[in-house]
């Protein structure tokens, strides 16, 4: 990193100490790590803020202008500051303190920013997107790290609950030859733990495709909208993952510019072997999902087009049953009107007093039922 402009820590304290609301210090957790979520009672968005020599912790506190005031007093040390979702104030604090660029304050305040990274002047700012898998609801939660690396300083800024970042300030104080490489050593820690979380959503996002094709074959009908709620998680996903390649590569250009040691650099080669893995995985799960989606629709047709074929079927067997009843009521029909008319009591009617009246109307029954029965059999009705 390049050098910084002096005598600004002395003009950013006062700032800050004017600017510091009034009330009791915030809460902090014995070994003050970057917890997942700030106490309740926290009236301060500082998780936490300490100072490094060495690679060695030599001084933790619990207000930002504290963390300036020992860093002022005491040279050759690093301040890693982490913060979580802080308000305006403290950023504008920090920004006067640290000669942060505005624009880079405005991104870390709004948030929803893409992944990037982006110099200005000695500070780097780093926009990366983490991501967890939460089994009981079977999704994958999306947090937003922003990143300000110095020469002797590194401030986190978070917006969600991932990444854990107490577990990489374990880790680099647990190894304190590689902490005193400087910033860019955290830099490369956290991305490196950013990229680590992938993994467990890898495998979770996995299992739900391997459940969704199950669904599919079994013609669950909540596959369609369990398929399309993964999708934009994946979609989510390589938007969070895809920018990443650029970032390292960017990074992997500067090396010899910023003079990154070499274990830096075997580090960050690694991390960029894990960040294609990931890309690559998030891509063909992309792929796979608009398989399913097409597999599910043919599904979807093929089962419309049996239950259309089913109910034509019915209608054809409703038809012919139709057509047997109304053949028999027209055979049945054919006795009664000829009962019928010879039923009426009219004085002057023809063949009332015939002698084979009867007989007659017995036989011309008989002939048109058998007639029209004879008929409607070689139509098929029957």
């Amino acid at each position: 990193m390049s050098p910084e402009p002096p005598g600004r820590r002395l003009r950013g304290l006062r700032k800050s100490a004017k600017k510091r609301p009034a009330g009791p210090p915030p809460a902090e957790t014995t070994d003050h790590s970057d917890a997942p979520e700030p106490p309740a009672e926290t009236t301060s968005s500082v998780i936490s803020a300490a100072l490094y020599r060495d690679g060695h912790r030599v001084s933790t506190h619990d207000t930002l202008a504290d963390a300036f005031r020992q860093q002022r007093d005491a040279s050759g040390t690093l301040a890693w500051i982490g913060l979580h979702r802080p308000t305006p104030a403290e950023l504008v604090t920090l920004a006067s303190e640290f000669d942060l660029h505005p624009l880079a304050v405005e991104d870390a305040l709004e948030a929803h920013q893409r992944p990037k990274l982006e110099r200005y002047g000695g500070t780097l700012f780093v926009v990366l997107r983490a991501a967890r898998y939460l089994d009981d609801r079977e999704v994958v939660d999306f947090g937003e790290l922003h990143v300000f690396v110095g020469r002797d300083f590194v401030i986190t800024v978070r917006h969600g609950s991932a990444p854990d970042l107490s577990a990489v300030r374990h880790r680099m104080e647990d190894a304190p030859e590689l902490l005193k490489r400087g910033p860019e050593a955290v830099l490369y820690a956290i991305l490196d733990a950013v990229v680590d979380g992938y993994a467990p959503v890898v495998a979770g996002v996995q299992n739900d495709i391997d459940e969704i094709e199950t669904e599919v074959f079994g013609g669950d009908p909540r596959a369609s909208r369990r398929i399309y709620e993964l999708s934009r998680e994946v979609l989510e996903f390589q938007r969070a993952t895809r920018p990443l390649n650029n970032m390292l590569e960017s990074l992997t250009a500067g090396f010899e510019k910023y003079a990154i040691d070499e274990e830096l650099r075997r580090y960050l080669r690694d991390v960029a072997d894990h960040v294609l893995h990931t890309t690559d995985r998030v891509d063909s799960f992309r792929q796979a999902l608009q398989d399913i989606l097409t597999v599910n629709a043919t599904l979807v047709n093929q089962q419309q087009n049996a239950e259309m074929r089913a109910l034509a079927e019915a209608g054809f067997e409703q038809n012919e049953e139709i057509k047997k009843i109304s053949s028999w009521a027209a055979i049945l029909f054919a006795p009664t009107l000829v009962g019928t008319i010879y039923g009426m009591n009219f004085q002057n009617m023809p063949e009332l007093h015939w002698g084979f009246g009867y007989p007659f109307a017995i036989g011309l029954m008989a002939v048109v039922c058998v007639s029209l029965y004879f008929v409607f059999k070689r139509r098929d009705w029957l």
